[in-house]
Protein backbone atom coordinates (compact mmCIF):
# COMPACT_ATOMS: atom_id res chain seq x y z
CA UNK A 1 0.00 0.00 0.00
CA UNK A 2 1.52 3.26 -1.12
CA UNK A 3 0.81 6.57 1.45
CA UNK A 4 -0.27 9.82 -1.01
CA UNK A 5 2.68 11.98 -1.96
CA UNK A 6 1.25 15.14 -1.42
CA UNK A 7 3.08 15.21 1.70
CA UNK A 8 5.88 15.76 0.06
CA UNK A 9 7.59 19.28 0.54
CA UNK A 10 8.72 21.05 -2.48
CA UNK A 11 11.72 23.20 -1.69
CA UNK A 12 13.61 25.61 -3.95
CA UNK A 13 17.32 24.52 -5.51
CA UNK A 14 19.80 27.21 -5.29
CA UNK A 15 20.95 27.84 -8.03
CA UNK A 16 24.23 26.64 -7.92
CA UNK A 17 23.27 23.29 -6.48
CA UNK A 18 20.72 23.32 -8.83
CA UNK A 19 23.20 23.22 -11.98
CA UNK A 20 25.18 20.39 -9.85
CA UNK A 21 22.37 18.71 -9.68
CA UNK A 22 21.65 18.78 -13.74
CA UNK A 23 24.80 18.26 -14.31
CA UNK A 24 25.83 14.93 -12.11
CA UNK A 25 22.44 13.98 -13.48
CA UNK A 26 23.26 14.41 -17.47
CA UNK A 27 26.72 12.81 -16.43
CA UNK A 28 24.77 9.91 -15.24
CA UNK A 29 22.58 9.27 -17.49
CA UNK A 30 25.27 9.71 -20.56
CA UNK A 31 26.66 6.49 -18.47
CA UNK A 32 23.13 5.10 -17.64
CA UNK A 33 22.29 5.00 -21.81
CA UNK A 34 24.77 1.75 -21.91
CA UNK A 35 23.67 -0.01 -19.07
CA UNK A 36 20.42 -0.79 -21.40
CA UNK A 37 17.69 -1.79 -20.33
CA UNK A 38 15.87 -1.47 -23.78
CA UNK A 39 15.58 -5.39 -23.63
CA UNK A 40 13.26 -5.22 -20.80
CA UNK A 41 15.34 -6.18 -17.90
CA UNK A 42 15.32 -4.24 -14.79
CA UNK A 43 17.62 -2.20 -13.06
CA UNK A 44 17.77 -1.81 -8.89
CA UNK A 45 19.75 0.06 -7.30
CA UNK A 46 20.16 -1.61 -3.51
CA UNK A 47 21.09 0.42 -0.12
CA UNK A 48 22.98 -2.73 1.73
CA UNK A 49 26.01 -4.09 -0.74
CA UNK A 50 26.48 -8.34 0.39
CA UNK A 51 28.08 -8.71 3.51
CA UNK A 52 28.38 -12.48 3.23
CA UNK A 53 29.16 -12.85 -0.84
CA UNK A 54 25.44 -13.48 -0.03
CA UNK A 55 24.86 -16.40 2.23
CA UNK A 56 21.74 -16.75 2.90
CA UNK A 57 22.06 -17.41 6.90
CA UNK A 58 23.01 -13.98 7.37
CA UNK A 59 21.31 -10.07 6.32
CA UNK A 60 22.07 -11.06 2.48
CA UNK A 61 19.13 -13.55 2.88
CA UNK A 62 17.08 -10.37 3.05
CA UNK A 63 18.45 -9.03 -0.28
CA UNK A 64 17.61 -12.51 -1.98
CA UNK A 65 14.62 -12.67 -0.67
CA UNK A 66 13.63 -8.71 -1.92
CA UNK A 67 15.49 -10.07 -5.51
CA UNK A 68 13.24 -13.25 -5.33
CA UNK A 69 15.84 -15.48 -5.60
CA UNK A 70 14.95 -17.13 -2.89
CA UNK A 71 11.95 -19.32 -1.20
CA UNK A 72 10.89 -21.32 1.80
CA UNK A 73 8.04 -23.40 2.47
CA UNK A 74 5.72 -20.70 3.20
CA UNK A 75 5.98 -16.72 3.08
CA UNK A 76 4.03 -14.23 4.65
CA UNK A 77 1.21 -11.83 3.72
CA UNK A 78 1.12 -8.13 4.63
CA UNK A 79 -0.18 -8.80 7.90
CA UNK A 80 2.20 -11.53 8.44
CA UNK A 81 -0.23 -14.57 7.77
CA UNK A 82 1.64 -17.75 6.56
CA UNK A 83 0.83 -18.38 3.02
CA UNK A 84 2.05 -21.04 0.84
CA UNK A 85 5.34 -21.05 -0.91
CA UNK A 86 7.03 -24.48 -1.23
CA UNK A 87 4.67 -26.33 0.45
CA UNK A 88 1.27 -26.46 -1.04
CA UNK A 89 -0.47 -27.02 2.83
CA UNK A 90 0.68 -28.38 6.05
CA UNK A 91 -1.41 -29.07 9.52
CA UNK A 92 -0.57 -29.43 13.20
CA UNK A 93 -0.03 -32.31 15.43
CA UNK A 94 1.17 -33.21 19.42
CA UNK A 95 0.11 -29.44 20.66
CA UNK A 96 1.52 -27.72 17.93
CA UNK A 97 5.30 -29.60 18.65
CA UNK A 98 5.28 -31.00 15.21
CA UNK A 99 3.54 -29.70 11.79
CA UNK A 100 3.41 -31.65 8.38
CA UNK A 101 3.96 -29.81 5.62
CA UNK A 102 3.14 -31.07 1.53
CA UNK A 103 5.38 -30.03 -0.59
CA UNK A 104 4.06 -28.67 -3.98
CA UNK A 105 5.72 -29.87 -7.78
CA UNK A 106 8.80 -27.52 -8.36
CA UNK A 107 11.82 -27.65 -9.41
CA UNK A 108 15.56 -25.82 -8.42
CA UNK A 109 17.15 -23.51 -10.65
CA UNK A 110 19.96 -26.16 -12.00
CA UNK A 111 16.92 -28.36 -12.41
CA UNK A 112 16.77 -30.76 -10.17
CA UNK A 113 13.48 -31.80 -8.52
CA UNK A 114 12.22 -30.36 -4.51
CA UNK A 115 11.56 -33.49 -2.85
CA UNK A 116 11.32 -33.72 1.02
CA UNK A 117 15.12 -34.66 1.46
CA UNK A 118 15.97 -31.37 0.33
CA UNK A 119 14.15 -29.61 2.78
CA UNK A 120 15.25 -31.58 5.22
CA UNK A 121 19.00 -31.19 4.31
CA UNK A 122 18.63 -27.14 3.89
CA UNK A 123 17.11 -27.29 7.75
CA UNK A 124 19.59 -29.22 9.32
CA UNK A 125 22.21 -26.74 7.34
CA UNK A 126 20.69 -24.12 8.33
CA UNK A 127 20.61 -24.80 12.43
CA UNK A 128 23.95 -25.66 11.73
CA UNK A 129 25.26 -22.63 10.41
CA UNK A 130 27.57 -19.94 12.66
CA UNK A 131 26.42 -17.96 13.52
CA UNK A 132 23.21 -19.10 13.61
CA UNK A 133 20.44 -17.40 12.14
CA UNK A 134 18.39 -15.55 14.48
CA UNK A 135 14.97 -16.65 14.15
CA UNK A 136 16.25 -20.29 15.35
CA UNK A 137 18.05 -19.02 17.92
CA UNK A 138 15.52 -18.29 20.12
CA UNK A 139 13.01 -20.98 19.31
CA UNK A 140 13.04 -24.46 20.30
CA UNK A 141 15.18 -26.95 18.71
CA UNK A 142 13.95 -27.93 15.02
CA UNK A 143 14.40 -31.30 13.26
CA UNK A 144 12.82 -32.35 10.39
CA UNK A 145 12.35 -35.35 8.24
CA UNK A 146 10.70 -37.39 5.12
CA UNK A 147 7.18 -38.93 5.91
CA UNK A 148 6.31 -39.87 2.87
CA UNK A 149 5.69 -39.12 -0.78
CA UNK A 150 5.76 -35.47 -0.95
CA UNK A 151 5.68 -34.78 2.78
CA UNK A 152 8.05 -33.14 5.54
CA UNK A 153 7.10 -33.13 9.53
CA UNK A 154 9.14 -30.65 11.16
CA UNK A 155 9.27 -30.73 14.94
CA UNK A 156 10.08 -28.15 17.58
CA UNK A 157 10.92 -29.33 21.23
CA UNK A 158 8.79 -26.50 22.63
CA UNK A 159 4.67 -26.44 21.21
CA UNK A 160 5.58 -23.76 18.36
CA UNK A 161 2.25 -21.95 16.98
CA UNK A 162 4.37 -19.96 14.82
CA UNK A 163 6.24 -22.30 13.34
CA UNK A 164 4.65 -21.46 10.34
CA UNK A 165 5.56 -18.30 10.18
CA UNK A 166 9.30 -19.17 11.10
CA UNK A 167 9.58 -21.23 8.38
CA UNK A 168 8.82 -18.19 5.95
CA UNK A 169 12.34 -16.49 7.16
CA UNK A 170 14.70 -15.90 4.22
CA UNK A 171 17.55 -17.59 6.26
CA UNK A 172 15.47 -20.77 6.06
CA UNK A 173 15.46 -21.05 2.25
CA UNK A 174 15.20 -24.09 0.53
CA UNK A 175 18.35 -25.08 -1.83
CA UNK A 176 19.48 -27.99 -4.15
CA UNK A 177 21.93 -30.24 -3.07
CA UNK A 178 24.46 -28.88 -5.10
CA UNK A 179 24.54 -25.66 -3.12
CA UNK A 180 26.39 -27.12 0.12
CA UNK A 181 29.91 -27.25 -0.93
CA UNK A 182 32.64 -29.49 1.49
CA UNK A 183 33.97 -26.18 2.09
CA UNK A 184 31.08 -25.67 4.60
CA UNK A 185 30.05 -22.84 2.04
CA UNK A 186 26.63 -22.21 0.77
CA UNK A 187 26.61 -21.32 -2.88
CA UNK A 188 23.04 -19.61 -3.85
CA UNK A 189 23.92 -18.81 -7.27
CA UNK A 190 21.38 -21.10 -9.69
CA UNK A 191 20.28 -23.49 -6.77
CA UNK A 192 17.60 -21.75 -5.23
CA UNK A 193 13.92 -22.01 -6.27
CA UNK A 194 12.53 -18.20 -7.17
CA UNK A 195 11.88 -16.66 -9.79
CA UNK A 196 14.98 -15.23 -10.76
CA UNK A 197 18.74 -16.90 -10.50
CA UNK A 198 21.55 -15.01 -9.57
CA UNK A 199 24.07 -15.72 -12.51
CA UNK A 200 26.67 -13.38 -11.41
CA UNK A 201 28.38 -11.62 -8.09
CA UNK A 202 31.02 -8.75 -8.65
CA UNK A 203 31.90 -8.53 -5.00
CA UNK A 204 29.89 -5.94 -3.53
CA UNK A 205 29.40 -3.65 -6.23
CA UNK A 206 26.54 -5.26 -8.59
CA UNK A 207 24.65 -8.80 -9.33
CA UNK A 208 23.26 -10.06 -12.06
CA UNK A 209 19.75 -12.24 -12.36
CA UNK A 210 18.09 -14.03 -15.11
CA UNK A 211 14.77 -15.36 -15.51
CA UNK A 212 14.10 -18.85 -14.03
CA UNK A 213 12.13 -20.28 -16.88
CA UNK A 214 11.63 -23.57 -14.38
CA UNK A 215 9.88 -21.13 -12.06
CA UNK A 216 6.84 -23.53 -10.18
CA UNK A 217 4.78 -19.97 -10.39
CA UNK A 218 5.22 -19.35 -14.19
CA UNK A 219 7.89 -17.13 -15.66
CA UNK A 220 8.80 -13.83 -14.74
CA UNK A 221 7.67 -10.75 -16.14
CA UNK A 222 11.05 -9.42 -16.76
CA UNK A 223 14.07 -11.47 -18.46
CA UNK A 224 16.19 -10.30 -15.86
CA UNK A 225 17.46 -7.83 -13.04
CA UNK A 226 20.63 -5.94 -12.74
CA UNK A 227 21.42 -4.66 -9.68
CA UNK A 228 23.84 -2.28 -8.26
CA UNK A 229 24.55 -1.75 -4.37
CA UNK A 230 25.48 1.82 -2.94
CA UNK A 231 25.13 2.37 0.39
CA UNK A 232 24.97 5.89 -0.34
CA UNK A 233 21.41 7.23 -0.55
CA UNK A 234 22.30 10.26 -2.42
CA UNK A 235 23.66 8.02 -5.28
CA UNK A 236 20.96 5.83 -5.62
CA UNK A 237 18.68 8.57 -5.81
CA UNK A 238 20.71 10.43 -8.75
CA UNK A 239 20.45 7.02 -10.58
CA UNK A 240 16.50 7.37 -10.15
CA UNK A 241 16.69 10.99 -11.81
CA UNK A 242 18.92 10.36 -13.99
CA UNK A 243 17.06 7.32 -15.83
CA UNK A 244 20.35 4.94 -15.09
CA UNK A 245 17.93 2.75 -12.43
CA UNK A 246 14.31 1.75 -12.40
CA UNK A 247 14.10 1.29 -8.87
CA UNK A 248 15.91 3.12 -6.20
CA UNK A 249 15.75 1.39 -2.85
CA UNK A 250 15.25 3.33 0.41
CA UNK A 251 15.38 6.77 -1.33
CA UNK A 252 16.58 9.05 1.63
CA UNK A 253 14.02 11.65 3.14
CA UNK A 254 16.92 14.32 2.20
CA UNK A 255 16.33 12.99 -1.55
CA UNK A 256 12.58 13.08 -1.68
CA UNK A 257 12.17 16.56 -2.70
CA UNK A 258 14.18 17.03 -5.40
CA UNK A 259 12.86 13.69 -7.29
CA UNK A 260 9.61 13.68 -9.43
CA UNK A 261 6.20 13.01 -6.73
CA UNK A 262 5.05 10.34 -9.67
CA UNK A 263 8.44 8.23 -8.85
CA UNK A 264 8.29 8.10 -4.97
CA UNK A 265 6.47 5.37 -2.96
CA UNK A 266 5.89 5.75 0.36
CA UNK A 267 5.20 3.19 2.76
CA UNK A 268 4.34 2.79 6.49
CA UNK A 269 6.36 -0.13 8.31
CA UNK A 270 7.13 -2.07 10.65
CA UNK A 271 10.42 -0.56 11.21
CA UNK A 272 10.53 1.39 14.69
CA UNK A 273 13.62 3.36 15.33
CA UNK A 274 13.91 3.25 18.76
CA UNK A 275 16.48 4.16 22.12
CA UNK A 276 17.79 1.46 24.17
CA UNK A 277 19.41 2.27 27.21
CA UNK A 278 21.76 -0.06 29.06
CA UNK A 279 20.16 -1.40 32.48
CA UNK A 280 22.47 -3.89 33.56
CA UNK A 281 25.59 -0.91 34.27
CA UNK A 282 26.24 2.71 33.67
CA UNK A 283 24.16 5.69 34.31
CA UNK A 284 21.40 3.91 33.26
CA UNK A 285 20.97 0.87 35.70
CA UNK A 286 19.46 3.47 37.79
CA UNK A 287 15.49 3.82 36.52
CA UNK A 288 14.89 7.17 37.77
CA UNK A 289 17.84 8.50 34.98
CA UNK A 290 16.09 6.14 32.40
CA UNK A 291 13.12 7.96 33.22
CA UNK A 292 14.57 11.23 33.05
CA UNK A 293 15.71 10.38 29.46
CA UNK A 294 12.65 9.60 28.17
CA UNK A 295 11.07 12.67 29.31
CA UNK A 296 13.89 14.76 27.52
CA UNK A 297 12.80 13.17 24.53
CA UNK A 298 10.64 15.34 21.88
CA UNK A 299 9.76 12.73 19.23
CA UNK A 300 7.97 15.43 17.14
CA UNK A 301 10.87 17.72 16.72
CA UNK A 302 13.04 14.94 15.48
CA UNK A 303 9.92 14.10 12.62
CA UNK A 304 10.27 17.40 11.42
CA UNK A 305 13.44 18.59 11.59
CA UNK A 306 15.22 15.33 10.72
CA UNK A 307 12.69 13.07 9.04
CA UNK A 308 11.32 16.14 7.09
CA UNK A 309 7.44 14.68 7.92
CA UNK A 310 8.23 11.24 6.88
CA UNK A 311 7.47 8.92 9.72
CA UNK A 312 4.90 8.95 11.98
CA UNK A 313 5.07 9.54 16.35
CA UNK A 314 5.81 7.00 18.07
CA UNK A 315 2.53 4.86 19.50
CA UNK A 316 4.32 1.96 21.35
CA UNK A 317 7.35 -0.56 19.92
CA UNK A 318 4.85 -1.29 16.64
CA UNK A 319 3.13 1.46 14.69
CA UNK A 320 0.91 1.64 11.92
CA UNK A 321 2.77 -0.82 9.59
CA UNK A 322 1.61 -3.65 12.35
CA UNK A 323 -2.04 -2.92 11.68
CA UNK A 324 -3.84 -4.28 14.52
CA UNK A 325 -1.83 -2.79 17.06
CA UNK A 326 -3.40 0.63 17.28
CA UNK A 327 -6.85 -1.60 18.80
CA UNK A 328 -4.77 -4.10 21.66
CA UNK A 329 -2.51 -1.16 22.90
CA UNK A 330 -2.78 -1.31 26.50
CA UNK A 331 -1.98 2.14 28.80
CA UNK A 332 1.80 2.09 30.33
CA UNK A 333 3.17 3.86 33.78
CA UNK A 334 6.67 4.25 33.48
CA UNK A 335 7.93 2.53 37.19
CA UNK A 336 9.75 5.23 38.16
CA UNK A 337 9.82 9.20 38.49
CA UNK A 338 12.10 10.96 36.34
CA UNK A 339 15.04 12.20 37.89
CA UNK A 340 15.18 15.88 38.37
CA UNK A 341 17.87 18.11 36.59
CA UNK A 342 19.91 18.37 39.81
CA UNK A 343 19.85 14.79 39.79
CA UNK A 344 21.14 14.36 36.39
CA UNK A 345 24.01 16.60 36.02
CA UNK A 346 25.66 14.80 38.68
CA UNK A 347 25.94 11.72 36.60
CA UNK A 348 28.92 10.90 34.36
CA UNK A 349 29.18 11.71 30.79
CA UNK A 350 26.64 9.11 28.71
CA UNK A 351 27.73 7.63 25.26
CA UNK A 352 25.17 7.97 22.87
CA UNK A 353 25.66 5.61 19.70
CA UNK A 354 24.33 4.89 16.40
CA UNK A 355 25.28 3.54 12.94
CA UNK A 356 25.98 5.68 9.71
CA UNK A 357 24.29 3.01 7.27
CA UNK A 358 21.01 4.16 7.65
CA UNK A 359 21.26 8.42 6.95
CA UNK A 360 18.91 9.83 9.08
CA UNK A 361 19.78 7.95 12.21
CA UNK A 362 23.48 9.99 12.73
CA UNK A 363 21.53 13.40 12.45
CA UNK A 364 18.62 12.08 14.67
CA UNK A 365 21.72 11.24 17.52
CA UNK A 366 22.75 15.31 17.09
CA UNK A 367 19.75 16.03 17.71
CA UNK A 368 18.84 14.03 20.62
CA UNK A 369 21.86 15.15 22.18
CA UNK A 370 21.28 18.67 22.39
CA UNK A 371 17.70 17.30 23.94
CA UNK A 372 19.58 15.50 26.40
CA UNK A 373 22.14 17.96 27.50
CA UNK A 374 19.33 20.67 28.03
CA UNK A 375 17.84 18.33 30.40
CA UNK A 376 21.01 18.46 32.00
CA UNK A 377 22.85 15.19 30.77
CA UNK A 378 26.85 15.23 29.58
CA UNK A 379 26.73 13.43 26.46
CA UNK A 380 29.50 11.62 24.10
CA UNK A 381 28.50 10.71 20.48
CA UNK A 382 29.90 7.33 19.01
CA UNK A 383 28.91 6.97 14.98
CA UNK A 384 30.45 3.98 13.20
CA UNK A 385 29.07 1.24 10.34
CA UNK A 386 26.81 -1.26 12.02
CA UNK A 387 29.19 -4.08 11.15
CA UNK A 388 31.73 -2.63 13.59
CA UNK A 389 29.27 -1.59 16.08
CA UNK A 390 26.66 -4.66 17.17
CA UNK A 391 29.11 -7.17 19.05
CA UNK A 392 29.86 -3.49 21.34
CA UNK A 393 26.18 -2.90 21.47
CA UNK A 394 25.10 -6.63 22.55
CA UNK A 395 27.76 -6.89 24.80
CA UNK A 396 26.18 -3.59 26.58
CA UNK A 397 29.60 -0.90 25.50
CA UNK A 398 27.22 2.46 25.22
CA UNK A 399 24.79 3.39 27.59
CA UNK A 400 22.29 4.52 24.66
CA UNK A 401 21.91 2.78 21.28
CA UNK A 402 19.59 4.08 19.32
CA UNK A 403 18.35 1.86 16.14
CA UNK A 404 15.82 1.10 13.55
CA UNK A 405 14.35 -2.34 14.16
CA UNK A 406 11.88 -4.27 12.33
CA UNK A 407 9.88 -5.86 14.30
CA UNK A 408 8.20 -8.64 12.16
CA UNK A 409 10.91 -9.51 10.70
CA UNK A 410 12.14 -12.69 11.76
CA UNK A 411 8.66 -14.79 12.01
CA UNK A 412 6.45 -12.12 10.87
CA UNK A 413 4.61 -11.74 14.62
CA UNK A 414 6.24 -9.55 17.17
CA UNK A 415 6.37 -12.02 19.78
CA UNK A 416 9.99 -13.20 17.89
CA UNK A 417 10.94 -9.70 18.46
CA UNK A 418 9.92 -9.18 22.18
CA UNK A 419 11.90 -12.79 23.22
CA UNK A 420 14.95 -11.67 21.31
CA UNK A 421 15.06 -8.16 22.12
CA UNK A 422 13.85 -8.05 25.78
CA UNK A 423 14.19 -11.19 27.86
CA UNK A 424 17.08 -12.12 29.92
CA UNK A 425 18.08 -14.94 27.18
CA UNK A 426 17.11 -12.67 24.29
CA UNK A 427 20.23 -12.91 21.46
CA UNK A 428 19.57 -9.47 20.48
CA UNK A 429 19.15 -7.17 23.73
CA UNK A 430 21.14 -4.25 23.49
CA UNK A 431 18.98 -3.07 26.73
CA UNK A 432 20.56 -5.93 28.30
CA UNK A 433 17.49 -6.41 30.21
CA UNK A 434 16.68 -8.91 32.62
CA UNK A 435 13.10 -8.42 34.20
CA UNK A 436 10.84 -11.59 35.52
CA UNK A 437 7.78 -9.46 35.12
CA UNK A 438 8.85 -9.15 30.93
CA UNK A 439 9.92 -12.56 30.51
CA UNK A 440 6.78 -13.90 32.30
CA UNK A 441 4.47 -11.31 29.56
CA UNK A 442 6.62 -12.57 26.37
CA UNK A 443 6.28 -16.18 27.54
CA UNK A 444 2.40 -16.05 27.85
CA UNK A 445 2.47 -14.40 24.56
CA UNK A 446 4.39 -17.10 22.74
CA UNK A 447 2.44 -20.02 24.46
CA UNK A 448 -1.21 -18.65 23.30
CA UNK A 449 -1.78 -20.51 19.76
CA UNK A 450 -5.15 -18.10 19.04
CA UNK A 451 -3.93 -15.53 17.31
CA UNK A 452 -5.95 -13.20 18.41
CA UNK A 453 -5.60 -13.74 21.98
CA UNK A 454 -1.35 -13.91 21.15
CA UNK A 455 -1.67 -10.35 19.49
CA UNK A 456 -3.69 -9.06 23.09
CA UNK A 457 -0.88 -10.88 25.00
CA UNK A 458 1.67 -9.11 23.01
CA UNK A 459 0.36 -5.85 23.66
CA UNK A 460 0.33 -6.67 27.12
CA UNK A 461 4.43 -7.73 27.04
CA UNK A 462 5.27 -4.61 24.85
CA UNK A 463 3.51 -2.64 27.72
CA UNK A 464 5.82 -4.40 30.64
CA UNK A 465 8.72 -3.71 28.69
CA UNK A 466 7.89 0.33 27.88
CA UNK A 467 7.60 0.50 31.63
CA UNK A 468 10.86 -0.30 32.63
CA UNK A 469 12.02 2.64 30.27
CA UNK A 470 14.85 0.06 28.73
CA UNK A 471 13.49 1.06 25.42
CA UNK A 472 12.07 4.27 24.07
CA UNK A 473 10.49 4.29 20.89
CA UNK A 474 11.22 7.56 19.01
CA UNK A 475 9.14 7.14 15.69
CA UNK A 476 8.23 4.74 13.19
CA UNK A 477 9.40 5.09 9.80
CA UNK A 478 8.33 5.18 6.66
CA UNK A 479 9.79 4.21 3.67
CA UNK A 480 10.21 5.97 0.63
CA UNK A 481 11.26 3.58 -2.55
CA UNK A 482 11.83 5.27 -5.74
CA UNK A 483 10.08 3.89 -9.16
CA UNK A 484 10.97 5.10 -12.38
CA UNK A 485 8.05 6.22 -14.76
CA UNK A 486 6.59 2.77 -17.05
CA UNK A 487 7.50 -0.04 -13.44
CA UNK A 488 5.20 -1.95 -12.21
CA UNK A 489 4.42 -4.20 -9.64
CA UNK A 490 6.86 -3.36 -7.18
CA UNK A 491 6.12 -4.63 -4.28
CA UNK A 492 5.65 -1.92 -0.92
CA UNK A 493 6.29 -4.49 1.65
CA UNK A 494 6.05 -3.50 4.94
CA UNK A 495 8.05 -6.47 6.60
CA UNK A 496 11.16 -5.33 3.52
CA UNK A 497 10.99 -9.04 2.68
CA UNK A 498 10.01 -8.41 -1.18
CA UNK A 499 10.89 -5.63 -3.66
CA UNK A 500 11.38 -6.89 -6.95
CA UNK A 501 8.53 -10.12 -7.79
CA UNK A 502 7.84 -12.12 -10.71
CA UNK A 503 5.53 -9.26 -12.07
CA UNK A 504 7.53 -6.25 -11.62
CA UNK A 505 8.05 -5.24 -15.41
CA UNK A 506 9.01 -2.33 -17.61
CA UNK A 507 6.32 -0.83 -19.49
Amino acid sequence: MSLPMSSIRRVRIPALAAVALLSAGALTACAGQDSGGSDGRLRVSMAFPPAQAMSPYGDDAVTLSRLSVIEGLTRLDASGVAKPALAASWKPSDGDRSWTFTLRKARFQDGTRVTPEAVVRSLEHAAKASPQPRVLSDAGKLTARAVGSGKVRVTSSEPDALLPQRLANPSLAVLSGAAYTKSGKVKVAGHATGPFTLTKLDGTSSATLDRNDRYWGGRAKAPGVDVTFSANGTTRANALRSGETDIAEYVPVSQASVLDEKQLREVPTARTNSLYMNTRKGVFKDPSLRAAARKAIDSKALIKSVYEGHADEPEGLFGPGVKWAADKRQPVEGRAEPASKAEVKKTKTITLATYTNRPELPEAVTALQQQFEKAGFTVKQVVRDYARMEADALAGKYDIFVQARNTLLDTGDPVSYLESDFTCKGSFNMSQLCDEDVDRAVADAAGTESTAKRQQAEMKAEAEVLRTDAVVPLLHERFIQGVADGVEGVSLDPMERTLVTADTRRG
